[in-house]
């Protein structure tokens, strides 16, 4: 195994076309998927760039945030949009973190110590 200097090495990103290899019907049909899915229908393939590029932020794939950075500005979206969307996934992380608060104050509410 070759010495790489980081977990994630950049270059690995072109090796994305072949995750197909050991399940070819599989690959292919992530990717017929994945195709239709990011052609323009009722969204545009714009806005669904930046929907992209905002879930690659809340889920933290650096290959998807390169990949959709380019994407975006391929498909003219500004610096500007690509940040809102950014911040969109962020307010929406920090949201879902604090609604499990409910929970925790749930449980303190019914516990008696």
């Amino acid at each position: 195994m070759p010495d790489r200097p980081h977990y994630y090495d950049s270059q690995d990103l072109k090796k994305f076309g072949d995750i197909g290899r050991f399940q070819p019907q599989l690959g292919k049909a992530y990717f017929d998927y994945y195709n239709q899915s990011m052609a323009a229908g009722a969204l545009s393939e714009r806005e669904k760039a930046l929907i992209a590029l905002a879930v690659a932020h809340a889920l933290k794939c650096p290959y998807c945030i390169d990949a959709y950075s380019h994407t975006c500005l391929e498909k003219g979206a500004d610096q500007e949009q690509m940040m809102e969307a950014v911040h969109v996934a962020a307010a929406m992380a920090a949201g879902i973190t604090l609604v499990h608060s409910v929970q925790m104050m749930n449980h303190v509410d019914n516990t008696a110590l």
